[in-house]
């Protein structure tokens, strides 16, 4: 199967359902017309992104609900009606934290369904000690602004708020509902997005957009600029394997041992392979790793899509840059202790594996094929820590053409693909709720220089921080507004 035979269906698709999109979008009144963002609202989202860094809004800080709150007086002065900005508090066992609201209603809010934008107010927690600036801070520095969050996800939050105040402010008025949903656990269990799915301006959404997968990569020269439509993310979930032995005096050996059967499960795992699947997104994917790779790559990859349990093919693209690994699950072992004395045979041992499991593939499933593979190992397996597990996002025509459109405005011809990620965001939530989402933005980074989501040093770089208000502007006055006639 060629390159072109892959994307010749999508294109048919694209087609089909362009010309079948609904009259609020293909024919609706002229819109209002709104200037572009100006230096003056550059500013502004500048100003804000710092107002949000100072916040240390990590989990035991109990500073989200400040940080909503400082949001919310800024969206009434923008001109939201109080009853249209909702502030709910959620206590947990750690601190009281919240979710953020905000409707931007439509004319045609009561016909269409409305759309959500998804971010979060909170953040993983720095070291202070760790870091060459003070992480809550912000610090400009070699063209970038330095603090916690700045990337995840208070730049993005920061810009989509500002477009909405804007928007607000220049009178324009969407088509359908815009609701803003900020969750405040995005780090630490999602307790308030699973809340804000099931509130009543929000659980009817036709899609989401969620700035909180909103970067892009390029080589240190500016080079190989792509951008990403995240549609579908791997489940993360942690297993506990366990052997236990009766144990005895270590001065009189025996050939059954508690570690020994850990070693051997350990090398059970590490030959493990789960099957190659494909998906309407990473099938995209692997399109575009023929197109940039060719050869024996392209090759290999192109002999997955049509059968996908050919070993040979499947060895080629293990080894190839990214290992393939967005193709199947993978369950690596990344903690391990045992035994019970520095004299004594070991009783017990235990293991935590790692795993990320395919969209629609259930934690259980995994667990049982963990289990059998450590079974000559007399291990057991069970299941520690599990996230919610959430189907992929189908490919939309009609959205993919307006992200191509707004990250046209500033880079142009820039490679766009969609993602199936390994990492989680709010968005599985909003999947599993039944509200197609998908992770947008076209905030560049270097990579990997820049990959400092919640590591040291965490960055933005501010020139393409600036721009990003012209992304948001372009993509919300085009799926949102109505569209002008040809």
């Amino acid at each position: 199967m060629s390159p072109t035979a892959i994307a010749h269906p999508r294109r048919l698709l694209a087609l089909a359902l362009v010309a079948a999109m609904p009259a609020a979008w293909a024919a609706g009144a002229s819109p209002t017309v709104v200037p572009r963002p100006t230096n003056a609202d550059r500013a502004q989202a500048r100003a804000l992104i710092e107002d949000l860094i100072r916040i240390p809004s990590a989990k035991g800080n109990n500073q989200v609900p400040v940080l909503a709150a400082l949001l919310a007086q800024q969206f009434r002065a923008a001109g939201f009606a109080a009853e249209d900005i909702q502030v709910v508090p959620v206590e947990s066992d750690a601190d009281t934290t919240a979710a953020l609201l905000v409707r931007y209603r439509g004319r045609n809010g009561s016909k269409l369904r409305p759309m959500a934008l998804l971010g979060h107010m909170d953040v993983v927690g720095a070291v202070a000690s760790n870091w060459t600036v003070e992480p809550f801070v912000p610090v400009e520095k070699d063209g970038y602004l330095y603090g916690r969050g700045s990337i995840d996800n208070k730049a993005q939050v920061a810009l989509v708020a500002i477009t909405l105040m804007r928007l607000k402010r220049a009178g324009w008025v969407p088509e359908r509902d815009v609701v803003l949903t900020l969750s405040g656990d995005e780090e630490s269990g999602s307790r308030t997005t699973q809340m804000l799915t099931k509130h009543a301006w929000v659980r009817n959404a036709e899609f989401a957009l969620n700035a909180d997968s909103g970067t892009g990569n390029m080589d240190a020269d500016g080079g190989n600029k792509t951008f990403f439509i995240q549609a579908a993310e791997k489940t993360s979930v942690s297993y506990r394997v366990e052997t236990r032995n009766s144990g005895g005096h270590s001065s009189a050996p025996r050939p059954d041992n508690a570690l020994y059967d850990m070693a051997a499960a350990i090398e059970a795992l590490r030959v493990l392979r789960f099957p190659v699947q494909f998906n309407e997104i990473n099938r995209a994917m692997v399109a575009k790793q023929i197109d940039m790779h060719g050869g024996a790559l392209g090759a290999a990859y192109n002999t997955l899509l049509d059968t996908p349990s050919h070993a040979a093919a499947r060895s080629v693209v293990e080894r190839g840059p990214g290992g393939g690994h967005l193709l199947w699950t993978t369950c690596v072992p990344t903690m391990i202790e045992g035994g019970n004395a520095r004299n004594a045979l070991p009783q017990n041992a235990s293991m935590t594996v790692h795993c990320r499991i395919f969209p629609g593939v259930s934690p259980e499933a995994v667990r049982e094929t963990l289990a059998a593979a450590v079974a000559p190992a007399n291990a057991t397996v069970t299941i520690d820590a599990a996230r919610a597990s959430s189907p992929a996002s189908p490919i939309h025509p009609r959205l993919f053409a307006a992200v191509r459109k707004a990250v046209d405005v500033n880079y142009p011809g820039a490679t766009l693909v969609p993602e199936m990620s390994s990492g989680g965001t709010d968005g599985r939530y909003f999947r599993i709720a039944g509200i197609p989402t998908y992770g947008v933005g076209s905030l560049l980074q270097v990579s990997p220089d820049d990959d400092r989501a919640h590591g040291i040093d965490e960055r933005v770089r501010l020139d393409s921080f600036a721009r990003e208000l012209d992304f948001w502007d372009v993509l919300l006055k085009d799926l949102a507004g109505p569209q002008p006639r040809s």
